[in-house]
């Protein structure tokens, strides 16, 4: 037809569609024109409904972001332990212990013939695993109050099928991505079941470069495995900056990829201000680089106004780093000890 015109529903308009499919003698004329074709009518997503009027393309909305983590969540809730209640002491003088497992790059592969050590899934495993162990062993004399367990900062070294970072960067690779994914949850859960045998556990999770859209998809499945555990936390939200507040302490946590370090402290005070204003002492834990960095603003002479910190990395050096003569740094979990009063009083590191 020279003047049939065509439109696209908006999601309210897909309703009517659906109510006119529904009815049950149109339904039974789709039905019965699919049957004579051969098409299952359950597999019909959308179609073109013609009248005398108009001609419209008719298709269901899509499967949106949030349906898909809500699937997600709904699927693992059902299957989610429920962890017995744990009765923590009361302190009289708490502590917070921060562990930073940063950069571990799950799926990276390293060949000791050419970048002079190996890095593989397994390799990762362990060392977060003996870096966290280490840390507590270092913390021991402090008594402890909760846990701030950092997580995300490129857990995952790709972001896809294809064996790449989101912005789609080769990767030498160890096995299959899943397999990725699956040693990262369980890790992640074997950690904080670790951790919640001192104190409660606040996992925070900070989006990065590698694995943008995996990492995220990680913390939102390590939530649903705590969700009946009252003893443990879990922030899994996309923000790039995210703020913790602790007696004194204001801590900010971000991947390092974003923001440049000059305008952190601004932004700090900017995005939580009243956070800002009830404290004394201020530190932004960054990540990125695999080294250490530290930089100090200071508001006064003798008073540190905020100190950002680059922290050290567990994973190996791979062929790109290698061949760039990215090497020599130590590889190390960190972690660090607050005082309510008195803000970071311990800087603790597990060096492999």
């Amino acid at each position: 037809m020279d003047n049939e015109k065509r439109y696209r529903l908006k999601p309210d308009e897909w309703k009517l569609v659906d109510a006119y499919r529904n009815d049950k003698d149109q339904h039974s004329l789709l039905t019965k024109e699919c049957n004579s074709v051969g098409i299952d009518v359950d597999s019909v997503s959308h179609y073109w409904y013609k009248s005398q009027k108009f001609s419209i393309f008719a298709k269901p909305n899509e499967f949106t972001r949030d349906d898909f983590l809500n699937s997600i969540e709904a699927l693992i809730s059902n299957y989610s332990p429920s962890y017995p209640q744990i009765d923590y002491p009361k302190r009289t003088d708490g502590h917070l212990l921060i562990i930073n497992p940063a950069d571990v790059h799950i799926g990276k592969y390293a060949d000791a013939l050419e970048t002079g050590e190996m890095y593989n899934v397994e390799i990762a495993r362990k060392r977060v695993i003996e870096g966290v162990t280490g840390i507590l062993r270092h913390a021991e004399g402090f008594p402890l109050e909760r846990i701030l367990f950092c997580i995300g900062n490129d857990i995952l070294h790709t972001d896809n099928t294809m064996g790449s970072t989101t912005r789609l960067t080769p990767q030498d690779t160890d096995g299959k991505w899943y397999r990725h994914f699956t040693t990262a949850l369980e890790l992640y859960v074997q950690c904080v079941e670790m951790l919640m045998q001192i104190a409660p556990v606040d996992c925070v999770h900070s989006m990065s470069n590698h694995d943008y859209m995996s990492g995220f998809h990680l913390a939102h499945a390590l939530k649903s495995w705590f969700r009946n555990t009252n003893g443990v936390s879990v922030d899994p939200h996309p923000q790039h900056r995210k703020y913790y507040a602790y007696g004194s302490s204001l801590i900010g946590l971000s991947h390092g990829d974003g923001a440049k370090k000059n305008n952190l402290p601004l932004h700090m005070a900017q995005e939580e201000p009243q956070m800002w204003a009830k404290s004394k002492h201020r530190y932004w834990y960054l990540h990125h680089l695999h080294h250490k960095q530290r930089y100090q603003f200071m508001s006064s002479f003798d008073n540190i106004g905020v100190t950002i910190e680059f922290l050290r990395s567990p994973s190996g050096t791979d062929s790109w780093h290698a061949t760039k003569g990215y090497t020599g740094s130590p590889k190390a979990v960190e972690g660090f000890i607050h005082s309510k009063e008195n803000g970071q009083i311990a800087h603790l590191t597990y060096i492999f």
